[in-house]
């Protein structure tokens, strides 16, 4: 067994190696996993960024209690850091905070409110047609400095993230990575606590069976030790459905932007019978806006939150201040395991042990009913240098016509973005849930949505008139 296969001399491209969110919670996480070392090259188009979390990593190789030993290397191009690279992490923001203040905010002028505004909706599709051409690009890298790595994307959307690159290099090997069913896999955990009186019940017990499209995955069959989770389910349901249920995970809905009460998880749960496998914020969005998004009261209503992008700025100014406290050696990095499951993926895909687990791939078959190379999300096999996609079955008839709505929409976007047809985007965006406005109204909102992410849209008629029939 050679030196890589063991998990030691590894070489990780990391493109978006600036962030301050993501890249510093892959180091804890590599810093902690003693069978893998090697180097990560950290390309970003902020190169000081990537050059002061080179700096904050290489901090931690001396480290005693870091039993997983990495150098870290920012790199002034992508192809620097795809050489030899035998894994690819992309963890991007597409655009900046003033693109994502319009993809969220704009559309409020309209009376369209976003809980994210990252995926779909108005804000998710401007958004999607600003990330594809990125997109293109590092496919386009990868197939030339990269082409047998393993592609790992945490980047939203996520659906149309991966199938870009698919589209762009079908023979990539790439999948994308999301956590929200893990949140929800930590409720039945709280669930099976409470109703059966049961102490320390691990998420990762809890077996579910996954299906669906990336902040829109659905689970048919839950289990904890061979007992059917359905029936308490249904009965958890029956007692927190109007009042939520507040788990012991994060913060208060109220005080909390990522926090929610569950109440349309559960809602969602009494009107198809199947148990929604994403945070409340992400899955209103892929509904009717008249449910749960009609007006800031009623959201609030609901327990959820709007996340606003001020928030998001004010946020990212405390990042920026630990990060230099961090290089400049004032703050100790913390340690501490992210939930985040690429490092067992990585190690899986080594030969160090196999794994099951929830990713977005091209539907081959898994899915039944669902357009065949339509990213979708269901579980996984991971083993020595093999990704198998399990046969999650058939959505029941009324979620899989709302799925299948979405992934036309997407598939729409797609060609917008790839032939730079603003009217393609526009049929896109009308159809969106969201989007109940006049279509004067919607080609209004598009057009000045489109203006204010014109640096991402180079080739584009930003001025070219949208027909309204």
């Amino acid at each position: 067994m050679n030196t890589l296969t063991l998990g030691k001399n590894l070489n990780i491209a990391y493109i978006g190696g600036g962030s301050r969110g993501w890249a510093w919670g892959l180091m804890s996480d590599l810093a902690l996993e003693k069978n893998l070392s090697g180097t990560v090259k950290l390309y970003d188009l902020n190169y000081d960024a990537a050059l002061q979390n080179e700096m904050i990593g290489n901090r931690l190789y001396e480290r005693d209690d870091v039993v997983g030993k990495w150098k870290y290397q920012a790199v002034k191009t992508m192809e620097e850091a795809l050489v030899d690279a035998d894994f690819v992490i992309i963890s991007i923001l597409p655009g900046t905070f003033s693109e994502m203040m319009s993809d969220v905010h704009e559309p409020e002028k309209y009376g369209i409110y976003q809980s994210v505004g990252d995926t779909i909706g108005p804000g998710g599709l401007v958004r999607a047609l600003r990330t594809i051409p990125i997109f293109v690009e590092i496919a386009n890298q990868i197939k030339e400095f990269a082409p047998k790595a393993w592609v790992i994307n945490y980047t939203n959307p996520m659906s149309l993230c991966v199938r870009t690159l698919y589209e762009t290099f079908p023979e990539i090997k790439a999948i994308g990575c999301c956590h929200e069913v893990f949140g929800t896999q930590k409720l039945l955990a709280s669930m099976v606590e409470e109703m059966l009186d049961i102490k320390n019940v691990s998420y990762k017990d809890i077996k579910v069976n996954v299906l669906g499209i990336n902040h829109f995955t659905w689970i048919d069959e839950a289990s904890y030790l061979g007992i059917d989770l359905f029936p308490l389910y249904k009965q958890f349901v029956d007692k927190y459905h109007e009042t939520g249920f507040e788990g012991n995970e994060k913060g208060h809905w109220m005080n909390d932007h990522f926090s929610s009460a569950q109440r349309v998880k559960f809602d969602l749960f009494k009107k198809f019978g199947l148990i929604a496998a994403a945070g409340d914020r992400h899955l209103a969005e892929f509904m009717p806006a008249s449910w749960y998004l009609q007006s800031p009261e009623k959201v609030k209503k609901w327990k959820f939150g709007l996340t606003k992008v001020q928030w998001r700025i004010d946020n990212k100014q405390e990042l920026l201040e630990k990060g230099r406290r961090l290089t400049e050696g004032k703050e100790e990095f913390i340690l501490h395991e992210t939930g985040e499951e690429g490092i067992e993926m990585i190690k899986a895909l080594l030969g160090l042990g196999d794994l099951v687990t929830n990713v977005n791939l091209p539907n081959r078959g898994q899915i039944e009913g669902l357009p065949f190379d339509a990213v979708v999300e269901t579980n996984a096999i991971f083993r020595n240098n093999s990704i198998k996609p399990i046969c999650a079955g058939k959505l029941p008839t009324p979620i899989e016509n709302m799925v299948s709505l979405h992934i036309r929409n997407q598939e729409t976007t797609l060609q917008a973005a790839l032939t730079k047809d603003k009217s393609l985007a526009f049929q896109a965006f009308v159809q969106d849930p969201l989007v109940q406005i006049s279509p004067d109204d919607a080609k209004e909102l598009l057009n000045k949505m489109l203006y204010q992410t014109r640096e991402y849209l180079q080739g584009w008629n930003i001025k070219e008139e949208i027909t309204v029939e």
